[in-house]
């Protein structure tokens, strides 16, 4: 029999966003926040730099607005990126209240700058300031006794009232399958939201943990939102490069303490593509760098701030100072080697100011979503600051809506009845690997039409496979991530297929000018997808 769970709110993802809301909300309501795995499972963990928040009295509101609408290449919606840039303070005060320590000099926040800032003002810990975020809101959440916080779990897909009945379209859930025991669980809750992150590990390289496969975009779409601007796909332009690095990223503050880009044989060469050199917007410095190890052969180019003491070095970046060496590497003398890698996805679950989805009682939140903050490209150290925001803007929402009246339905058992545990895993891997060459092949930093294509036609075999796969063999961690992926992949191809222009993110040879007027690329679902059937589950 399926073991069944019932709570007020449902929150699937154990980042940044899905913990400032449990907190937000559980002094109303009863909260479950569902993760994958450990706090290094969500990339909030990971992220190095801070949180971009006006604190400097020569700053200004207006500066950072302007900021993120020229990073964001005219896909910014500007109501958003206010909202945001103005619920900054808030957001810092709510973490400080909650317990995170930001660095201070002389009693006062220390900043420091990143590409696309016209002013110092990035509050960090250290270089590991998302592990302090993240460290301190678990703390939170598990001392409190209406949160709920369980690991180990995997979301399969939403659990949508539309399909059981005579029942007006909202979500009410999720099935789940639990790693520990191999079995799905049923979910049921008033209001759920996803804070489940991005997508990138849809490329073969990326600076993310292994968990950022896209879970919460492709339940979405299956369950009927809409999703835009998935053709946006950072790349952060230094990430370590080494054979037994995996993914480590070197933080865009690096760049902001002085840090210069070189060829291997000392050559600066970000003069040649802008004139704010190193301290350009990510999809600029990516793709110079793109374009001269490609020019050059090289498999690498070079981030060296060995001109700056070791002291200030070794006390602004502890974190990356450590890795380095563990690959014999030392900043103080040695330039870091470095590549372009999958980091940020800036298209997502279309929603409005308050995080709602197309979808009644479906929130999203962080980088699954797209709130119109971050256009075609995101502006450095914006995007926990929108985790925080919204967590607050979608939880005030939720709260304000706690008591109205909801359907009585149980949703169906999942029923595995009809399927085997498989032998056949090796067909997982191999489509997983090839799913992410063929992406970071054909859809990475430069794309051309052909190449879409290409990528297109790949997908569709794949896709074919998996529908075999998941029809017959009890799910898994690794089948439902590889359906995610291709989904999300799929989401990509199409939105860069339509975009016949390049802009922010999206370059594409074939393309190369920038149309007078941007739109936002809008998916609608509806079309027929053997992906998107929920099956095995009982009818």
């Amino acid at each position: 029999m399926t073991q069944r769970f019932s709570t007020d709110i449902l929150i699937i993802g154990g980042g940044a966003a899905g913990l400032a809301a449990a907190l937000h909300l559980a002094p109303r309501a009863r909260v479950t926040v569902l993760c994958k795995g450990d706090m290094d499972t969500a990339s909030s963990t990971w992220a190095q730099g801070g949180i971009a928040s006006v604190t400097d009295p020569d700053d200004s509101v207006e500066s950072h607005v302007e900021d993120t609408l020229n990073a964001g290449a005219g896909l910014c919606d500007p109501d958003v990126v206010r909202q945001t840039v103005e619920g900054a303070a808030g957001a810092i005060d709510e973490l400080v209240r909650w317990g995170v320590h930001f660095d201070a000099e002389d009693n006062h926040f220390h900043l420091t700058r990143e590409g696309g800032h016209s002013f110092r003002r990035i509050l960090h810990v250290a270089d590991a300031t998302g592990r302090a975020i993240i460290e301190t809101l678990t703390r939170q959440v598990l001392d409190h006794p209406r949160i709920q916080l369980l690991r180990d779990r995997v979301a399969i897909d939403l659990i949508n009232l539309s399909k059981f009945g005579r029942h007006p379209n909202r979500c009410a859930g999720a099935y789940v399958l639990n790693r520990t025991t191999g079995h799905v669980e049923v979910f049921q809750s008033r209001f759920v939201i996803l804070a489940t992150g991005g997508a990138s590990k849809v490329y073969l390289y990326t600076s993310n943990p292994d968990s950022s496969t896209g879970d919460g975009i492709a339940m979405a779409w299956r369950a009927g939102c809409r999703i835009a601007n998935m053709e946006f796909n950072q790349f952060h332009p230094t990430c370590l490069y080494h054979p037994h690095a995996k993914s480590f990223l070197i933080s865009e503050a690096v760049r902001g303490e002085g840090g210069i880009l070189t060829l291997p044989d000392g050559d600066r060469f970000m003069s040649r593509f802008n004139p704010r050199l190193e301290l350009a917007p990510r999809d600029i410095v990516a793709r110079a760098i793109d374009h001269e190890m490609k020019r050059t052969g090289a498999d690498c180019v070079y981030l060296d701030i060995s001109h700056r003491p070791r002291p200030f070095i070794e006390g602004h970046f502890p974190t990356i100072a450590r890795r380095c060496r563990e690959f014999g590497i030392d900043m103080a003398r040695d330039p870091i080697p470095v590549v372009p890698a999958a980091h940020y996805t800036c298209g997502g679950v279309l929603v409005d100011g308050h995080g709602l989805s197309d979808v009644p009682g479906l929130y999203a939140i962080g980088e699954v979503s797209c709130t119109g903050l971050h256009g075609a490209n995101r502006l450095a150290s914006n995007s926990l600051l929108e985790c925080l925001v919204f967590a607050r803007a979608a939880s005030r929402h939720i709260l304000e809506r706690l008591d109205e009246p909801f359907p009585d339905v149980t949703a169906p058992h999942w029923d595995e009845s009809q399927v085997t545990d498989s032998d056949e895993d090796v067909v997982i891997a191999h489509n997983w690997e090839e799913l992410r060459r063929f992406m970071w092949d054909y859809v990475g930093i430069v794309r051309t039409d052909k190449r879409l294509q290409r990528a297109q036609r790949r997908l569709d075999l794949l896709k074919q496979e998996i529908h075999e796969y998941y029809s017959h063999y009890r799910v898994s961690n690794d089948l439902i991530e590889l359906r995610n992926l291709v989904h999300v992949a799929e989401l990509i191809v199409r939105s860069a297929l339509s975009r016949q222009e390049s802009r922010g993110l999206h370059y594409n040879l074939d393309h190369p000018e920038t149309l007078p007027r941007s739109e936002d690329t809008i998916l609608f679902p509806g079309f027929p997808d053997r992906l998107d059937v929920l099956q095995p589950a009982a009818s």
